[in-house]
């Protein structure tokens, strides 16, 4: 292949004149090329024929065959490959070699050469690790440009010269990828990922991960590359345990829905707390608690409220069992089954497993004494015994089954009960709180709240144990309850997670306190916290702006720092009258390339969708379902603003945004969040004046 451009010339672009113009017609063959391997893949795969030796054989190789199609879809407007490395065996590799790094392995139609390999291979690790002075084998990193899917820049840097002594310019394909306009949900980053995140990603399977990160710093989409990273380094592990990426809300999730798809992986699962425990359950969230009780059924202490309530069901027994069986009556002391019952419990197992143990071991102490008395049982006999009217009956009195929404109903409706379980945890005044004004009459009758259904699927565990997944990717980590991290943490009991959040926009009254606290009700207490804080995303002129308000809201966090080299656009508008400031804005904004978010307080989302609709300004509006983000313009109540991101953002009336929460600091903290949803431009439209941090 021709020698490349000097690494200092910046992107070529192969025009008729330029002496790169062979280069890339080379570079753009080779992406032919492979197009054209992955199409014959995806063929092949096509043709197979799933035949297992019975029907369940036979379908779970289908499904086999179905992720292998679905890994191999191309996406003409997404380049194949978008790296490349030049192996050198004078800096210790094996061989010279060249390799193309990009979102899935493609192989020659010999299936000996790899045409592209995946990013996340280990022979991909220097495209993002390997720098000058630490080479890594390799003499050069190729990265591409790219316009709809076609290759129309490289970019070369030597990574043999020696380190430099400054800070170079870093690359401009690599500012350009990140800095570009988008439109839709979120896409991936897996060409732009920086070593800081990098090593996230890659971190071994058994590591917890707890990462604080800035606006714009990109926690989100490292804990979805991390997710893909996993799921490829552990496929077998993880194809039998499970991956699961939880979310704070249904709109959230749509806007990462095609993240994990790009990358080749559809095998995780995504959900948001309230899906997770409701789906578990059984039972939908049909009510709302008022701020202070939600606090209350989020605190970690009522697990042992629950706890008690659960096990202050077991009985003493009051005679001893009987149980006849031909011409004789066996007997076993009163005393005996009570110790049975004390030792179970000792041991620690599951509520409805120590039921099913008790039958047993009353059965056995009935054979004993059969055995004594000269006869010769087996085990079908004992399993007769456990199962027979008298010792059934015996051992529901000593243990009697439970369901969690009935246990629940009742705690909450019985003073007695409650009492009885929370002495000495909780007040009498909580304990008042807890109690409905209006208690319904069956469990299928109440209108649950979501507090509630995370206490559900605490009982749900005392019950019976909740199976463990491989690996949880937690986003927005900081707006859980202590309950509601009990409810994530139990399904990796046996696993790992990776926690993504960030505590200057925790805005939840029973938001986290600190990372450790978390941890320890998630149950990884040794987690390992990593901070990211160079913000990628969100232009310097923006979170500079948002950063005045980390005093109030977070003084222990490091401020974040933009690492691009444009300060993007913070524009400032007061006017007495907004409605037309606040359309001029808007106008403005979408006659620019890339995505609009309008962001509002909550209480004046339906006043701005009249106006936005009144000056025929087309719009999605995005509430708790699924969203398409198919529209340039999307109207974003403050509420559901984490997570997402736009090119453009427009904000209206910061004030009314920050009085529409309980307290003044999560309402800075709501603001804080809105006001970083921007990657280019943000204009702040308003008539109130601003909060003081940001008026200085």
């Amino acid at each position: 292949m021709p020698e490349p451009h000097p690494p200092d010339a910046g992107p070529r672009t192969g025009a008729a004149s330029d002496p790169a113009g062979p280069v890339l017609a080379a570079e753009r063959a080779h992406l032919t090329e492979s197009r054209a391997a992955l199409g014959r893949m995806r063929t092949h795969t096509a043709g197979l024929t799933a035949t297992g030796a019975d029907r369940v054989a036979t379908e779970h190789l289908k499904q086999l065959l179905y992720r292998r199609m679905k890994a191999l879809e191309d996406d003409p407007g997404v380049p194949l490959f978008f790296g490349r490395l030049d192996y050198d065996r004078h800096l210790g590799a094996e061989a010279d070699e060249t390799l193309y790094i990009g979102r899935r392995h493609v192989t020659s139609e010999a299936g000996a050469e790899p045409l592209v390999i995946d990013w996340r291979a280990g022979m991909a690790l220097p495209f993002y690790q390997a720098r000058p002075g630490a080479p890594m084998q390799v003499r050069r990193r190729r990265r591409f440009g790219f316009s709809h899917g076609a290759l129309t820049a490289y970019e070369d840097e030597d990574l043999v010269r020696p380190a430099p002594t400054e800070p170079d310019a870093g690359s401009q394909i690599l500012e350009s990828e990140i800095e570009r306009p988008r439109t839709g949900p979120m896409r991936d980053i897996v060409a732009t990922i920086q070593p800081e995140q990098d090593s996230i990603v890659r971190a071994e399977l058994s590591q917890s991960l707890c990462v604080q990160g800035a606006p714009g710093t990109g926690k989100t989409a490292v804990g979805l590359h991390r997710a893909a990273y996993l799921l490829y380094a552990y496929r077998e592990q993880l194809g039998r345990s499970g991956v699961l990426v939880v979310g704070p809300n249904d709109s959230f999730l749509s806007y990462i829905a095609d993240v994990l798809p790009a990358l080749g992986e559809i095998d995780a699962t995504q959900a948001t707390v309230q899906s997770l425990v409701s789906e578990a359950n059984g039972v939908a969230v049909r009510g709302v608690d008022e701020p202070a009780v939600a606090v209350l059924k989020g605190d970690a202490r009522m697990a042992t409220v629950l706890r008690n309530a659960v096990w202050s069901h077991l009985g003493r027994a009051t005679e001893p069992l009987v149980v006849p069986r031909g011409a004789y009556q066996w007997r076993v002391g009163g005393y005996l089954a009570d110790e049975i019952v004390a030792e179970l419990v000792a041991r620690g197992v599951r509520y409805e497993s120590g039921r099913a143990m008790l039958a047993q071991r009353l059965a056995h102490q009935v054979l004993l004494r059969m055995e004594a008395a000269g006869d010769s049982p087996d085990d079908r006999v004992q399993a007769a015994v456990a199962r027979s009217r008298p010792v059934a009956a015996y051992a529901a009195a000593l243990w009697p089954g439970l369901t969690p929404a009935r246990l629940l109903l009742r705690l909450l409706s019985d003073p007695d009960l409650l009492a009885r379980s929370a002495e000495g945890v909780l007040s009498a005044e909580e304990q008042a709180s807890l109690r409905p004004t209006r208690p319904a009459r069956t469990a299928a009758a109440a209108r649950w709240t979501l507090a509630d259904v995370v206490l559900l699927d605490e009982v749900a565990d005392l019950l019976t144990r909740t199976p463990s997944l491989g690996h949880v990717i937690l986003d927005e980590a900081q707006d859980l309850s202590p309950m509601m991290l009990r409810a994530v943490g139990r399904r990796a009991s046996t696993g790992s997670v990776t926690v993504l959040g960030d505590l200057a926009q925790a805005t939840t009254p029973w938001a986290t306190r600190s990372w450790a606290e978390s941890l320890g009700h998630l149950g990884q207490p040794d987690a390992v916290i990593e901070e990211l804080v160079a913000g990628f995303r969100v232009p310097g002129a923006v979170i500079d702006f948002a950063a005045r308000l980390l005093p109030r809201i977070a003084p222990s966090l490091t401020p974040p720092h933009s690492v691009r080299r444009h300060r993007g656009e913070l524009d400032l508008r007061r006017r007495a009258r907004t409605d037309d400031a606040l359309v001029e804005a808007v106008a403005a904004a979408l006659e620019r390339e890339g995505t609009v978010g309008l962001v509002v307080a909550d209480a004046d989302v339906g006043r701005t969708h009249r106006l936005l609709t009144g000056r025929d300004l087309a719009h999605g509006l995005l509430g708790e379902t699924a969203q398409s983000f198919e529209s340039r313009l999307d109207l974003v109540p403050a509420t559901l603003a984490k997570g997402l991101e736009f090119d453009h953002v427009v904000l209206l009336e910061p004030a009314k945004i920050v009085a529409g929460e309980p307290d003044e600091v999560t309402g800075l903290r709501r603001l804080y969040v809105c006001l970083t949803r921007a990657v280019s431009s943000l204009v702040v439209v308003y008539a109130d004046p601003l909060p003081d941090l940001l008026a200085a």
